[in-house]
C-alpha cells in the first residue's frame, strides 16, 4: 500500500522574483526572518521541504536535445548547431534565486535548538540541493562564480569573476560527501534520503571524471581518475549496503516496462527515489497525449538499430540491416525495444485491433511507448509514479567508471551490466569477447576511446537502451565528447518505394504510398486489404515537396527524412554556452570562454 506521506511545499523559499544582478542581491529575510524562524526541527523541515525539486514524467519528453529522437521543438542545441547564435540570443541559465534560498538556510539553520545530528541531516539535504544546482551550472558554463552565502545589494562579491571549474566541482563534491555522510536513510517516502544522495553522488562523479578524460581543452585530464574512483567507491557502497536490487520477476517481456507504468513504486527495490503521483491525493500528471503520436518528438531509426538481437548479436551485423522494413526490424530483438517503441501488432486500449503507425511530415513513423500508459482510465493515467533514481543507473555508473579506469573484470560485469541484461532475457556481456571484437559502428562514432574499446562501447550501448527517454543521453554525449553525433539528421522507417505495406506484422497491407503527384481518392474509391479494411494513403516525395511523407529518394524509396537543416557542431565551443551578454554588461569581471 502506497505510503500516505506527501510533502507540504513551502512557499517561503521559492516565491522570490529575479533581479537585474542575477538574483543574488535580494534579501531572503524579507520573506523569512531568522529571528522568528529556524528555531525547531519543524522549521528546518518546512524550509528544506520547500527546496524539494525532482524530475517528473515530463522527463520522458526530454530527449529532444539528443540523437534519440527527431523533434519539431525549438531545441536550443539545434539552434546552436544551425549557427547565428551568440551571447545576445542565448540568454538562459544564468539564474541564482534557488542558490540564494539554499545558502540562506545554511547561514541560519544553526539557530535551531535541536541536536547536531538532526541539524546535519537538514544541512546535508541543503548541500545536496546546492550540489545539484552547481553541477547544472558547470554543465552549461563550465567556470562559474562559487557563492557559499547570501549577498546584500552592496556586496562587492556580486561582481566576482568566474571561479575555475576545478574549484567549483571540488566544492560540489565536498557538499555531496557531507550529504552522503549525514542525510538519514529513513525519510518520508518521496523525499531524498541517504541513498538518493549517494545515487546523485555516483552520477556526478562519473560525469565529471569522464568529462575531464575526454575534454583536453579543460587541462584537467590528469585529475579525471580521482572522480572515476569516487564513482566506483560510492556505487559499490550502494550495491553492498543500500539493499536495492533489479526489478526482475522473470518476465523479460514485461518487467522493464513495468517500471514506467506503475501506480505504486513504494515497494520496488530498484527505485531509489520516487516522485509520487496519486489522483486521490490531488497530485497528478498525465503525459499520454504528448508522449505518443505525432507531437514534438519521434524515436529515431538510429536508436532502433542500437538494440541488439535477442541472442546478443548485433543487429547492424545483419546483411542489409539498413534496408529492413518496420516489421522485420522488430524480429528477435532485445525485449526492451518492444517495451520502449510501439511494435508491429501493438494494441492500444480500448481498441481490439492492432495499431497502424501513422506517418507524418517531420516525424519518423516510430511511436514512443516508454512513459505512455496503455489505459483509458483517467485515475490510472493521472497516478503513475516516476522513478527519479534507479538502481540500474548505479550499476551502469559502476561498470563504466571501472572500464574507463581499465580495471573492470568479468565478475564486476556480472554483478552490474549483466543483471540488466538478465532482466531483459538477454545473454551476458562477456568482457574478453567484447574487447576482442569492438562494434565497428560504435568505434566510428566514439573514435576518441583508445583502450578497453569493446566493453566501453557495449556499456554505452546498454546505457542508451536502458535509459532512453529518461533524459540522460544528451549529458552522456557531452561528457564523452561525442557532440558530432548530433549533426546527423534523424531518420525514420525504411520503405523501398511506392506501394502497399504491412505495419502490424500479420502479412496484410495496412498503408499505401503513392506518388505526390497523385490525388488521394475519396473514401468510396480507396483500396481495401484482404480483411476489407481501407488502406491508409500517403503521398510520397522528397523532403520540402508537397508530399505527406518524405523519403530520402522520394518515390524511389529510402528512409523517412525529417528535416533539411544543416547541423554543425563546433568543438569545443558547443559543449558550453555563453554567459548572457546582459550579465557581461552588468559585471565587467565576467569573461566568455571557449570562443563565445
Amino acid at each position: 500500500m502506497k505510503k500516505n506521506i506527501y510533502i507540504l511545499f513551502a512557499t517561503i523559499a521559492v516565491l522570490i522574483t529575479a533581479c537585474k544582478k542575477g538574483d543574488l542581491d535580494r534579501f531572503p529575510e524579507t520573506q523569512i526572518s531568522p529571528n522568528v524562524f529556524f528555531n525547531t526541527e519543524e522549521d528546518l523541515a518546512l524550509y528544506v521541504n520547500g527546496l524539494l525539486s525532482m524530475p517528473d514524467r515530463g522527463s520522458y519528453l526530454d530527449d529532444q536535445s539528443s540523437d534519440n529522437v527527431a523533434t519539431t521543438a525549438a531545441v536550443e542545441v539545434k539552434n546552436v548547431m544551425g549557427g547565428d547564435v551568440n551571447a545576445q540570443n542565448i540568454v538562459g541559465g544564468w539564474t541564482w534565486a534557488r542558490l540564494r534560498n539554499i545558502n540562506y538556510f545554511l547561514e541560519n539553520y544553526n539557530k535551531a535548538k535541536i541536536s547536531t545530528e538532526i541539524k546535519e541531516h537538514y544541512v546535508g539535504l541543503a548541500k545536496y540541493y546546492r550540489a545539484q544546482f552547481y553541477l547544472d551550472k558547470v554543465k552549461r558554463f563550465s567556470d562559474v562564480p562559487w557563492y557559499s552565502g547570501t549577498l546584500n545589494p552592496d556586496d562587492k562579491e556580486l561582481f566576482n569573476p568566474r571561479d575555475s571549474r576545478a574549484l567549483v566541482i571540488d566544492s560540489v563534491m565536498a557538499d555531496l560527501d557531507f550529504a552522503y555522510k549525514h542525510v538519514k536513510t529513513n525519510v518520508p517516502f518521496g523525499t531524498p534520503g541517504k541513498w538518493a544522495v549517494a545515487a546523485f553522488y555516483s552520477r556526478a562523479a562519473l560525469y565529471e571524471g569522464t568529462f575531464r578524460k575526454y575534454h583536453p581543452e579543460l587541462n584537467l585530464t590528469t585529475t579525471a581518475n580521482v572522480f572515476l574512483e569516487t564513482a566506483v567507491k560510492i556505487s559499490d557502497e550502494i550495491m553492498k549496503e543500500g539493499g536495492f536490487s533489479i526489478f526482475n520477476r522473470g518476465l523479460p517481456d514485461q518487467d522493464y516496462a513495468a517500471l514506467f507504468s506503475s501506480q505504486d513504486l513504494s515497494s520496488n527495490k530498484e527505485v531509489i527515489l520516487v516522485n509520487v503521483f496519486d489522483q486521490a491525493k490531488n497530485v497528478t500528471q498525465n503525459v499520454n497525449g504528448v508522449v505518443f503520436g505525432d507531437y514534438e518528438q519521434a524515436p529515431a531509426r538510429d536508436l532502433i538499430q542500437t538494440y541488439l538481437m535477442k541472442d546478443g548479436s548485433r543487429f547492424t551485423a545483419l546483411p542489409n540491416y539498413d534496408k529492413f522494413g518496420f516489421v522485420k526490424e522488430f524480429e528477435n530483438r532485445d525485449p526492451r525495444l518492444a517495451q520502449t517503441i510501439a511494435y508491429p501488432g501493438w494494441i492500444s486500449v480500448p481498441n481490439t485491433k492492432p495499431y497502424v503507425q501513422s506517418l507524418n511530415k517531420n516525424f519518423t513513423g516510430y511511436h514512443q511507448l516508454k512513459g505512455y500508459v496503455n489505459s483509458n482510465d483517467q485515475a490510472i493515467l493521472n497516478s503513475v509514479d516516476f522513478p527519479v533514481y534507479r538502481y540500474a543507473e548505479v550499476l551502469l555508473n559502476y561498470a563504466e567508471a571501472l572500464a574507463e579506469l581499465g580495471t573492470l573484470n568479468q565478475t564486476q560485469l556480472d554483478k552490474s551490466v549483466n543483471l540488466l541484461r538478465r532482466r531483459a532475457g538477454m545473454p551476458d556481456l562477456n568482457l574478453a569477447q567484447a574487447n576482442a571484437s569492438p562494434d565497428l559502428i560504435l568505434q566510428q562514432e566514439f573514435n576518441n576511446v583508445v583502450s578497453n574499446q569493446g566493453v566501453i562501447f557495449e556499456i554505452r550501448r546498454e546505457r542508451r537502451v536502458e535509459f532512453v527517454f529518461e533524459n540522460t543521453r544528451y549529458d552522456d554525449l557531452m561528457r564523452w565528447k561525442a557532440g558530432k553525433l548530433l549533426t546527423k539528421s534523424p531518420e525514420g522507417m525504411y520503405f523501398p518505394g511506392l506501394g502497399k505495406y504491412d505495419l502490424t506484422g500479420d502479412g496484410i497491407e495496412d498503408i499505401i504510398l503513392i506518388d505526390r503527384s497523385l490525388t488521394i481518392p475519396d473514401a468510396e474509391h480507396k483500396e481495401k486489404n484482404s480483411l476489407g479494411v481501407v488502406l491508409n494513403y500517403y503521398r510520397t516525395g522528397v523532403i520540402g515537396s508537397d508530399a505527406t511523407v518524405y523519403l530520402k529518394n522520394g518515390a524511389n524509396g529510402g528512409a523517412i527524412v525529417t528535416e533539411t537543416a544543416v547541423r554543425k557542431f563546433e568543438e569545443p565551443k558547443y559543449y558550453y554556452r555563453p554567459i548572457p551578454q546582459q550579465q557581461i554588461v552588468l559585471n565587467k569581471n565576467l569573461k566568455q570562454i571557449f570562443g563565445w
